[in-house]
């Protein structure tokens, strides 16, 4: 009778080990991104107020090269249609509340 092991050791590796980045490439992406909400974040601020009232909890992709803002009750629409009008640009989602954050802890 063959016996088997109940606890198999699962070797632990990267997925794609030539996908490494150096620490700072990761500092880097980070200060960018942060960077980018920056750009945004004074948009999404000037609206908000307005929007509150209007469209609590929807959604809001803003492209901030152009300074346009996309808003919809789902995400995915409303970046679609900032895709349709930016083919290039990348959104910022906010949502409308009053912090502006999407997701719950």
């Amino acid at each position: 009778m063959t016996y088997l092991n109940p606890t198999r050791r699962v070797p632990r590796k990267r997925l794609h080990p030539k996908r490494t980045r150096s620490s700072e490439e990761i500092a880097q992406w980070y200060a960018e991104r942060e960077a980018f909400y920056q750009r945004c974040k004074p948009i999404f601020d000037r609206l908000k107020p307005e929007l509150i009232k209007t469209h609590y909890n929807w959604y809001m992709a803003v492209e901030p090269d152009s300074g346009e803002y996309f808003i919809d009750k789902d995400d995915m629409v409303a970046t679609k249609m900032c895709h349709q009008k930016h083919p290039n640009a990348i959104p910022f989602m906010f949502r409308i509340n009053p912090t502006g954050v999407c997701g719950t802890i």
